[in-house]
């Protein structure tokens, strides 16, 4: 299943020109607000009418109703019936006959099939929004900032829910100006800016290309890595990644599993010797490939640690102290306690 949209929109106060190809998995558009990343999930999903033609596995569905598109469509409040228990919630809109066990096991909401949304918390309501939208036979599902009201506990207690999103092998359009949950659970990223496409492309090739951090931000700045799980000790978990061998806090994932690790690039040090004597227990080393300044005090490091793309952030003078440049063998040191919980999933 893939989707495409070339959209053109025109306002008083703003203009929208997007373009782009999302294909299987998990497809998110982040930016910040305002960015247009609302307006698009609407005129895909025929909530706003106008914008130009949008297809789906090459039909273009642009001119249907949106009850004619096939799309399943999330809000960030879960906009539940009252009146009506889980299971009613979740047929409702479904074909007739539908039985909704494999949804419900699949995000574990079996034994709130008899309840009322009053006796639901936030997490567990925006569940049974988003079974209600799979059990409608959608061709793609589009969450519109799923998590956003709630608060960190419950995003937590979600996103691994999310994830299992991809098992049902079908297409998923995520807006969120989250970076931690695009992180966790996108394949293709897509930049927004001002009603414009800044960046688009797989998700470590985007958020692990220095250029991308005019766009994120300084903090939001910063790449990702997949391992597989190791040995457990002393609070720590061993992770073999593209990069290296990292520890990192223990999570609640088990071992030989595979997991995601954000490291942001204002947590990632650069030396030009390999240092000792440090009480940081991940050391690797890289390559500079980019060095990209900024209008700010900061440089940004693109490297290339293993097969991975790492990014770290740098203070102007530190670069010129250390001469730093395009080429250079360094080494990359990552706290084990800097990497929080949120960045491992």
């Amino acid at each position: 299943m893939s989707l495409s949209v070339d959209l053109s929109l025109d306002r008083p106060d703003f203009a929208l020109r997007v373009a782009f190809e999302a294909g299987p998995g998990v497809t998110a558009l982040f930016g910040p607000s305002g960015a247009g990343k609302t307006t698009v999930a609407r005129l895909v999903a025929g909530l706003e009418r106008g914008g130009g033609p949008v297809r789906l596995d090459g039909e273009r569905i642009d001119a249907l109703p949106p009850d004619r598109r096939q799309i399943g469509y999330v809000f960030q409040e879960p906009r539940l019936m009252p009146h009506m228990d889980v299971r009613a919630n979740l047929l409702l809109g479904a074909q007739p006959g539908t039985d909704p066990t494999e949804v419900a096991r699949l995000l574990e909401i079996e034994t709130l099939l008899p309840r009322r949304p009053r006796a639901l918390s936030g997490g567990e309501a925006a569940r049974v929004a988003i079974g209600r939208a799979l059990l409608r036979g959608p061709r793609l599902l589009i969450l519109d900032e799923p998590l956003a009201a709630l608060d960190h506990r419950l995003k937590a207690q979600l996103l691994p829910h999310l994830e299992r999103l991809r098992e049902t092998g079908l297409p998923v359009l995520y807006i969120s100006h989250a970076i931690e949950e695009v992180a966790r659970l996108a394949d293709t990223l897509v930049l927004l800016r001002n009603g414009r496409v800044e960046r688009a492309g797989p998700l470590s090739e985007v958020l692990g290309d220095p250029t991308s951090a005019t766009v994120l931000g300084p903090n939001a700045a910063g790449a990702v890595l997949t391992g597989r799980v190791g040995a457990s000790s002393g609070g720590l978990c061993e992770v073999e990644t593209e990069a290296g061998l990292l520890r990192l806090p223990a999570t609640d994932v088990t071992v030989g599993s595979r997991v995601r690790i954000r490291l942001p690039a204002s947590d990632v040090i650069v030396a030009v010797e390999k240092p000792t004597g440090l009480s940081a227990l991940n050391i690797l080393p890289a390559r500079i490939e980019v060095l990209h300044e900024g209008e700010g005090p900061g440089v940004m490091l693109g490297l290339r640690a293993g097969t991975a793309r790492l990014l770290a952030r740098v203070t102007r003078v530190s670069a010129q102290a250390l001469d730093l440049a395009p080429g250079r063998e360094v080494w990359v040191v990552v706290k084990a306690t800097g990497v929080s919980r949120a960045n491992v999933g």
